[in-house]
């Protein structure tokens, strides 16, 4: 995805991330927004951008990687679009055979096939007056895409095997996992339904983009699935979460939403510890230990400590530490910290070390 953040327009919504110790998350408000919850200023920011457009009835095309919600954003510019009491209707383009899709979307006349024995709607026309949210569009072939195409332009097309228009009405959302804008460049996408279809872009984070996020979901997937299973975990271990901030999360909400689950199951009752976690995270934690040997610990006298202001100086600690070993190269330091580049300058931004490390000129545009 980072290759899409680089290549699509100026325009595309690209919101910020933050990331920061307890203090910081408690600042942030728990959003929740048609049944999406957030805490991050990631998902926060995209709950803004959403209802600025969804009145505008104008295209718009999804971007995020598998699993971070593409179909529950759109569901949310449908319910806040003047659209809303009219149909919503969904189609995974890229989960049907590309020779029944065609029908699918646009419907067939009896008789136009073997198999066709009724006239059928399709699924622009269930949605006439309403939104039509057209999945994994960069798995469509080149010729269906033509007819997406005359669709947007026209607001018509045939059914298969019909010789007569149909007429509709209907707001298009698509959305990818693709790089719409570098497979038009190697000839995998047609330009002209890009141009059509980037009208406005939005570009949801992963999860391991949004780690603020990862207590909040664990908290609503707990009700969900105690309820549901008829369990009764109470939560989970700090250091659990703390290795479930890790994890980098491929399958992004859909992967934490099934691991969840499993641990429901499993545990049945109590808090979840990082002895119910799977192997792959009880492997993180051996690593980490070895790789952090020796970390040191401020002393805690009898006066006690402010724990935040504790936290917050270790952070600052080793930020400087990595930028000095770095030369400044953000890129660098945020790899021997284990982060995201962008997670790295929110926290030099929070703690105004702009201007303490001069970045090294051989490497400032790599960062």
């Amino acid at each position: 995805m980072n290759d899409i953040k680089a290549n699509v327009a100026d325009s595309v919504m690209e919101p910020p991330y933050v990331e920061g110790n307890l203090s910081v998350v408690q600042q942030n408000e728990l959003k929740s927004f048609h049944g999406i919850i957030a805490r991050s200023e990631a998902m926060h920011s995209v709950f803004d951008f959403v209802k600025k457009v969804s009145d505008s009835d104008s295209t718009i095309v999804i971007y995020g990687e598998s699993g971070t919600g593409k179909e529950l954003i759109a569901k949310a510019l449908h319910k806040e679009s003047g659209r809303r009491d009219k149909p919503f209707v969904a189609i995974n383009c890229g989960a049907i055979p590309e020779n029944l899709l065609e029908s699918e979307l646009f419907g067939h006349v009896r008789g136009a096939f073997t198999s066709a024995n009724i006239t059928k709607e399709g699924k622009f026309e269930q949605a006439d007056g309403g939104t039509i949210f057209l999945d994994e569009i960069g798995d469509m072939s080149f010729e269906l895409q033509v007819k997406i195409l005359r669709v947007l332009e026209e607001r018509e097309f045939y059914k298969v095997g019909g010789s007569k228009p149909v007429n509709v009405n209907v707001r298009v959302i698509a959305a990818t996992h693709r790089n719409l804008d570098e497979m038009v460049k190697r000839g995998e996408f047609r330009e002209d339904l890009f141009y059509r279809l980037h009208v406005i872009p939005v570009i949801l984070p992963a999860l391991r983009d949004r780690l603020t996020d990862i207590p909040v979901l664990f908290e609503f997937f707990r009700k969900k699935f105690n309820e549901e299973k008829k369990r009764s975990v109470s939560g989970i271990s700090s250091q659990s979460l703390h290795l479930l901030k890790q994890h980098g999360w491929p399958g992004n909400i859909r992967e934490f939403k099934n691991l969840v689950e499993r641990l429901i199951v499993l545990k049945g009752e109590g808090e979840i510890g990082v002895s119910d976690l799977p192997d792959m995270f009880k492997r993180q934690e051996s690593d980490m230990s070895e790789q952090s040997p020796g970390i040191p610990v401020p002393e805690l006298s009898e006066e006690g400590i402010d724990f935040n202001i504790a936290v917050s100086e270790f952070e600052k600690s080793l930020i400087c530490q990595s930028l000095e070993k770095s030369q400044g190269v953000k890129n660098k330091a945020a790899k021997l910290l284990h982060l995201n580049r962008t997670t790295l300058v929110e926290k030099i931004k929070r703690y105004r070390l702009e201007g303490s490390f001069a970045e090294s000129e051989a490497y400032s545009s790599m960062s």
